[in-house]
């Protein structure tokens, strides 16, 4: 196994002393700019909101701040290592926000883990923030835990775990089925995993038009030959077919989206698959079955990984802030299916469109290979500066639309 530590001896000095700090946005450089930041001329915004709730975006930074919170039961790979170990992830994720987003976030580590007692905590803080990024929740309680706060909370709330991934690879299959000239309904798909990523995977391509999906959990292919009893999440993807093998499920398969451990795929396995597959293997750091060892067996497919140092990473960056922006852009009430939708085509079609040549340059020399529109080219960058305005304008757009936003027009 992999030591890290050594991997990584600079971590630890890049993480001294936390990766976040608070900076003012106004003055405070004598009597008169005291008076305005605090007592007694803050009093003035205060009653205007007192009024009008809704006048906290203009009046504060509720607007462009969101909160990350998670209880650290199922951290990155780490798995249930609990609130405060979590910590330097949330604070990363808050880096993220800032650095693509120009989003300002504050990680909150709850040290909860009663789906209920978690959810009160959030409700009772959220009046401070434009929208709620969950993260790092074990399943199944991020299902209800999200679902839960999305019912009482009139902000946007999503589980990053889940729904980014989804969003990611749904526009890979956009952008692979282009490529390959097949047609959206007509995919079959294999799902390995059934936790919250997996699920979300499955619901959005279901959303695209996919009709057949079958997924595997850790005692194998969800069917009605199955004698165990499956939580409702699971069932909603039960098939009434006797499936024994991972070959079984991908003989004729155009795409496979693996979402479980590493090692678990064998070469014999995605022999089978249709012509030009879409094998996405996201776990990390170890895919479910080795890129090199794809292109020997199907030198056709069209491949994608979590890593970075393969093309086409499926990462969570190229949706979660500029999601997030999107629906703060529009005062969204929440982030709902036409809104994740939007973000996976416009991601699908930026990664279409012909890159300016100083940004195209610039590509290349950040990931050291070419950028054109094909296998290794069916998602942008998180480092194509497009993404902020066009994604989040997609999706600010997508919340006027569905009637989930404040305002009336962009």
């Amino acid at each position: 196994m992999e030591d890290l530590k050594q991997t990584y001896p600079d971590s630890l000095p890049y993480h001294q002393g936390g990766k976040l700090e608070v900076i003012p946005r106004t003055k405070v450089e004598n009597e008169h700019d005291l008076s305005l930041a605090y007592s007694p001329g803050v009093a003035v915004p205060c009653k205007e909101i007192q009024k009008d709730p809704n006048l906290a975006y203009d009046y504060t930074s509720k607007g462009n701040l969101v909160a990350v919170i998670s209880n650290g039961t199922a951290v990155l790979g780490l798995g249930n290592i609990g609130a405060i170990a979590g910590k330097p992830v949330m604070e990363g994720k808050a880096v993220l926000f800032k650095k693509f987003a120009d989003i300002n976030a504050f990680d909150i580590e709850i040290d909860e883990t009663n789906p209920d007692r978690f959810i009160e905590i959030v409700r009772a803080i959220a009046p401070t923030f434009g929208g709620i990024n969950l993260e790092d929740i074990k399943a199944p309680e991020c299902f209800y835990i999200e679902n839960r706060l999305k019912e009482i909370l009139d902000i946007p709330i999503m589980h990053d775990d889940q729904h980014g991934t989804a969003i990611i690879s749904v526009a890979g299959i956009i952008n692979g089925a282009k490529i390959a000239n097949k047609n959206i309904a007509d995919l079959k798909v294999v799902v390995l995993g059934a936790g919250g990523a997996a699920i979300a995977c499955a619901k959005i391509a279901q959303k695209l038009g996919v009709k057949e999906i079958i997924m595997f959990d850790s005692k194998g292919a969800i069917t009605t030959h199955r004698k165990d009893s499956l939580n409702g999440f699971k069932k909603d993807f039960i098939v009434d077919k006797k499936i024994d093998t991972y070959k079984e499920a991908l003989d004729g398969a155009d795409v496979v989206l693996g979402l479980s451990r590493g090692d678990i795929l064998s070469a014999k396995d995605i022999e089978g698959m249709n012509k030009d597959p879409m094998i996405f293997v996201m776990s990390n750091p170890t895919p479910e079955i080795e890129p090199k060892l794809i292109k020997e067996v199907r030198p056709d497919a069209i491949i994608a990984t979590g890593r970075s140092d393969y093309p086409n990473q499926i990462n969570n960056v190229l949706g979660f802030p500029y999601i997030f922006k999107g629906a703060l852009k529009a005062h969204a009430k929440s982030i709902n299916e036409s809104m994740k939708l939007a973000a996976a085509n416009a991601l699908a079609q930026l990664a279409q469109e012909e890159i300016p040549p100083a940004l195209k340059i610039e590509l290349e020399k950040i990931h050291q290979r070419k950028f054109e529109f094909g296998k290794e080219y069916i998602i942008p960058s998180p480092f194509d500066w497009r993404l902020k305005e066009f994604v989040s304008n997609a999706v600010a757009q997508a919340a006027i639309d569905s009637g989930v936003a404040r305002i009336k027009a962009l």
